[in-house]
C-alpha cells in the first residue's frame, strides 16, 4: 500500500515542476493525509505529523488533514490542539461524517457526553456515510455513560440494524437488559456477543455469572465462575466473585 501511495507522489512531483495545479494539490494532500493515517495506526506519531505538514503545504485548507491531525493530538493527549483541529476541519467541511464522528468521540472522552451526541447525529445525516454503525455505537456508549439508558438502548438497536453482528452493541444490550432486570434478554444478547468474541474479559465473565445466577442456571454460572477464577485470578471481578 505504501508503495502505491509513494508512486502517486512521485508522479505528482514529476508533473508539477512549475507548481501544482489545484487538482494535483488536492491529490497530494489526500495522499499525504492517507500516509499520516497509516503512520497513526502504527503509533509512529512523528512520521504522521510530518505527513500532515506536507499535506497542508500542498493544500492549506484540506479538511481531512486537520481531522487526522486532531486524531494524532488525541493519541498524544494534547486535547486543546485536538479540539482546535477538529473545529478547523468542520469549519472547512461542516458535513464531513468522519470528522463529526471523531469529534463526538473526543467530546465523549473529555467528559462532554451530552455535547457529543449532536455530532454523532450529524454524522448519520449523510446517507453516504460508510460506517453508520460506529456512530450509533459511540452515541449509545456516550448516552450510557450519562445514565440515559433508554436513548442508549435505541442507539444500540440502530447499530445492530446497520450491522447485525456488531459485538459491542450486543454486549451493550446485554448490560442494559441486566440493569433493567430482564435477565432472559440479557442472556440472549450476551450469548450472541460471546459467540463472536475470542476472549471474554473479566468484566464480561462477571456479567455472565450474575446473569446465570439470576436465572438460577447453576451449571452455567459455575462454568463462567471457573473461567473467571482461572483466567483472571487477581481481577477485581474475581475478588467480587469470591466474596459472593
Amino acid at each position: 500500500m505504501y508503495r502505491g501511495i509513494l508512486l502517486w507522489l512521485l508522479i505528482l512531483t514529476g508533473c508539477t515542476s512549475g507548481g501544482m495545479s489545484a487538482e494535483n494539490a488536492e491529490k497530494s494532500a489526500r495522499i499525504h493525509t492517507e500516509l499520516a493515517g497509516l503512520y497513526l495506526e502504527r503509533a509512529q506519531m512523528g512520521m504522521a505529523l510530518n505527513e500532515i505538514d506536507q499535506s497542508l503545504a500542498a493544500h492549506s485548507n484540506y479538511a481531512p488533514a486537520f481531522n487526522v491531525r486532531a486524531l494524532i493530538h488525541m493519541a498524544l493527549h494534547e486535547d486543546a490542539e485536538a479540539e482546535d483541529d477538529f473545529k478547523r476541519s468542520l469549519s472547512i467541511d461542516s458535513k464531513n461524517s468522519e470528522t463529526h464522528s471523531n469529534y463526538g468521540w473526543f467530546l465523549c472522552q473529555s467528559g462532554r457526553e451530552r455535547d457529543s451526541i449532536a455530532h454523532f447525529v450529524a454524522a448519520l445525516k449523510n446517507p453516504l456515510y460508510q460506517t453508520p454503525e460506529q456512530a450509533y455505537l459511540n452515541a449509545a456508549v456516550c448516552s450510557q455513560k450519562i445514565n440515559n439508558f433508554a436513548v442508549a438502548e435505541d442507539f444500540f438497536q440502530r447499530a445492530l440494524v446497520a450491522r447485525a453482528d456488531l459485538p459491542q452493541a450486543l454486549l451493550g444490550l446485554a448490560q442494559l437488559n441486566f440493569a433493567k432486570q430482564d435477565f432472559g434478554l440479557a442472556k440472549k444478547f450476551f450469548n450472541q456477543y460471546a459467540a463472536k468474541s475470542d476472549n471474554l474479559s473479566a468484566e464480561n465473565l462477571w456479567l455472565a455469572v450474575r446473569i446465570e445466577r439470576q436465572l438460577n442456571d447453576r451449571n452455567s454460572a459455575a462454568s463462567y465462575s471457573m473461567k473467571l477464577r482461572n483466567l483472571y485470578p487477581d481481577s477485581k471481578e474475581a475478588r467480587a466473585l469470591n466474596s459472593n
